[in-house]
């Protein structure tokens, strides 16, 4: 019973990967699959605004998880340059997978694939360099308030530096392969919005980090009712950034909302501190505390099923022909995809934990076991 609070805390953080795995999956599907006429509709556009939401999702619960083992790790009593070098590996093998995917994609889409597709920034590769990034940060403080001062800082400066760093301040000295982590250059000569820089994208993950290091603090622990804290504060930021931004007065001289201003920043930020209070909540006394769950399945696999999804909707591997469908047949097919990925992550935990626990957790065996059956 004492390891059931525990449980919940990280039953609602999957929760959120596994939201941000099925927002990723629909606007892929959509994006890839939908032709003609129905890429026009406000259907598509939609899924594309959902789609602004599962990479800082990521990003932000890594930060989170950073907190987590970085505390797990100072009660155990592990010295401050241990800690720095377990979680700067961590990052750098997270890096690895996403050069690693790098490789995949491009050897897959052969004879297409231009080289230059090796040395594209996706979302794996920012994950990892932020990881590192965090590990040196939080060797240079070591309690909780300051660490979470600290990240919360970092996060800020990031947010604000981006839009200088992709207009007026670029670093053109650098090759565009080394600018590309600063501002999503690559080699087209302007920042590409579809690609993941450090600017703003690491600024999500500090987020995340100054978040985990208040959900580790006795803060929580001693208010029943902190999830509604974190909501409310949610709330505030998206309230205020959407202030900042109807100001008429900026102070940078290239203003873009949608891509690189510090207001989409603190505005995305805010809905992630509210999801994470609907989380919690759901998690605790709502249907995502009963049963089989899906979605928190999918958020304990999420790297997993990210790298296999890809190839089946954007790849060579594609179960629909590419901008070819309508809406109804785009949605089937992203149905098929849910399912297909749902299905590999109960594999994939069930060769983990063993086959028996993949059976346990659904409803009718749960009932069972409730009655004393087998």
């Amino acid at each position: 019973m004492p390891e059931k609070p525990l449980q919940r805390r990280l039953d609602y953080i999957d929760w959120l990967r596994g939201l941000a795995c099925v927002l990723m999956f629909q606007t892929h599907c959509y994006d890839s699959w939908l032709g003609g006429a129905a890429r026009q509709t406000s259907w598509l556009q939609t899924s594309f605004f959902l789609g602004t939401l599962p990479a800082p999702l990521f990003l932000f619960l890594a930060g989170i998880s950073f907190a987590l083992v970085t505390d797990r790790m100072r009660k155990k009593d592990f010295s401050a340059n241990q800690i720095a070098v377990t979680t700067i590996r961590r990052g750098a093998e997270i890096l690895g997978f996403g050069l690693l995917f790098r490789l995949q994609e491009f050897l897959l889409g052969q004879p297409w694939a231009p080289w230059t597709d090796l040395l594209r920034v996706d979302v794996l590769n920012i994950i990892g360099v932020s990881m590192m990034l965090m590990g040196v940060v939080c060797r240079l403080a070591s309690t909780r308030q300051a660490n979470a001062i600290l990240a919360a800082a970092v996060a800020i400066l990031i947010a604000v530096a981006t839009p200088p760093l992709w207009t007026t301040h670029r670093p053109r000295f650098l090759p565009w392969y080394l600018e590309s982590y600063i501002n999503g250059v690559h080699n087209l000569g302007q920042p590409q919005p579809w690609l993941f820089p450090l600017f703003p994208w690491a600024a999500f993950a500090f987020a995340g980090l100054a978040a985990g290091w208040v959900l580790v603090s006795d803060w929580p622990q001693k208010r029943r009712l902190w999830f509604l804290g974190f909501a409310a504060a949610g709330v505030g930021m998206y309230v205020l950034a959407m202030r900042l931004d109807a100001n008429p007065i900026h102070i940078y001289a290239v203003y873009d909302f949608w891509h690189s201003s510090p207001n989409f920043w603190l505005a995305r930020t805010g809905v992630i501190f509210f999801l994470v209070g609907v989380s919690y909540a759901w998690c605790q006394w709502g249907w995502g505390a009963r049963g089989f769950r899906p979605i928190l399945q999918l958020g304990k696999t999420s790297l997993l099923v990210y790298w296999v999804h890809i190839e089946f909707v954007y790849g060579r591997f594609s179960i629909l022909p590419k901008r070819a469908e309508t809406i109804p047949q785009a949605t089937c097919g992203l149905v098929i995809i849910f399912l297909c990925m749902l299905a590999l992550s109960v594999a994939r935990t069930g060769f983990k934990n063993g086959p028996p626990e993949i059976f346990d957790r659904l409803p009718w065996r749960q009932k069972k076991a409730a009655a004393g059956g087998t």
